[in-house]
């Protein structure tokens, strides 16, 4: 498997991940973190390595 495809794959799975939590763990009491807050983080990191996947893709076609 390619870095690019890796990345691409790692960054959906994590943005589903974080997805999950932002719309479904919003009653989940946990000292020191909400998990909403969480999940957004994750999809944000998730959407970042998702978009370098592509970008690689991109590059190593041209």
């Amino acid at each position: 498997m390619s870095r690019a495809r890796g990345n691409l794959m790692e960054g959906v799975v994590t943005f589903a991940a974080g997805l999950g939590l932002w719309l479904f763990a919003g009653d989940v009491e946990i000292p020191l973190v909400t998990l909403t807050k969480v999940g957004m983080v994750m999809m944000c990191v998730g959407g970042a390595l998702a978009a370098a996947g592509l970008w690689q893709a991109a590059r190593r076609g041209t």
